[in-house]
């Protein structure tokens, strides 16, 4: 081949290269994120809706939690480990535990020995949690090794929710919270407790194809 057609063919083959694999890698991230997001979730009946928002009915559902002190996302990530590290297989049956989603986290409340004293609000000790599959229950689940997972039956409850894309940014979450605080003041409805965000993908899905939500449950 001449050496200016080569030339040509080259710069022409490089383009398509630079642009095809970020595009590849696009497309990847996207489908792998959706993708993994298609696993068991907590049942619910949806009792009213008004755009993004709706009043939801939930089933009760058994739920591993830790509390982790420290800045949000730092306490989102700690707890996350934790608990994925008791449905991996570190648990005393050594057996692993199918993900779901989503993943919650809500403001907590100090513990005084056995006792829960008042929010203290500063805003540094959050509740991480994983709903568990269905087909357990709290004899068949298998203990956690570590003292800080604790396994607890969540009642059938009421919440209200907004759902909203984009990264779980403390703007991002503010804002939906305000929206959603609002809508439940304007009806004139009964909360309880702190509002709960719930995140549904794994952290490299794309902002537009992410599944957030934040949850008040409602008296």
């Amino acid at each position: 081949m001449h050496p200016a057609p080569a030339r040509r063919f080259l710069h022409r083959w490089l383009y398509r290269l630079a642009w095809g694999v970020p595009l590849a890698l696009l497309l990847a991230a996207s489908l792998s994120g959706t993708l993994m997001s298609q696993v068991e979730q907590p049942k619910y009946k949806v009792l009213e809706s008004h755009g993004d928002i709706e009043i939801r009915e939930y089933a009760p559902m058994i739920v591993a939690e830790v509390t982790v002190r420290g800045e949000r996302m730092k306490a989102l990530n700690q707890g996350f480990r934790l608990i994925a590290d008791y449905i991996f297989g570190n648990n005393l049956s050594s057996r692993k535990v199918p993900m779901t989603a989503p993943v919650t986290q809500e403001a907590g409340e100090k513990i005084a020995m056995t006792a829960p004293v008042t929010q203290d609000g500063s805003g540094d000790t959050w509740k991480v949690r994983f709903v568990m599959p269905e087909a357990y229950t709290l004899d068949t689940l298998p203990k956690p090794r570590n003292e800080e997972v604790h396994l607890m039956a969540a009642p059938a409850k009421r919440f209200a929710v907004i759902r909203f894309s984009g990264f779980n940014t403390d703007g991002n979450i503010s804002s939906h919270r305000g929206q959603l605080l609002q809508f439940i003041a304007d009806r004139g409805l009964s909360s309880v407790g702190q509002p709960t965000t719930a995140f549904y993908n794994p952290p490299w899905t794309l902002p537009f194809l992410r599944r957030n939500e934040i949850m008040v449950e409602l008296r």
